[in-house]
């Protein structure tokens, strides 16, 4: 354990920052996989509902630096391609 208070405090801070990360990661992945059941149902509709909500809060976790702009682009593209390719 650190003795400095300066030191003390950046623990605090990066596990504060760790727990944010790793729920807003956690929130990102229920959301694609709410499209991807979508697309499993065969709802088009639901899963293009779907779809906007993942790539909102996609696009909100890289604009937070929790994902690189690359890896939301891919993200988005790989879900939305997903729902453009349905039946």
């Amino acid at each position: 354990m650190a003795n400095i208070k300066s030191a003390k405090k950046r623990i605090l801070v990066a596990r504060t920052r760790a727990d944010r990360n790793k729920a807003i990661r956690s929130g990102v992945k229920t959301a694609i996989k709410k499209v991807y059941a979508a697309i499993e149902s065969g709802d088009k509709n639901a899963a293009q509902a779907e779809l906007l909500s993942a790539t909102k809060t996609i696009e909100m976790a890289g604009s937070k630096g929790i994902y690189h702009k690359n890896n939301v682009a891919r993200k988005v593209a790989r879900i939305s391609k997903a729902v453009n390719t349905m039946n």
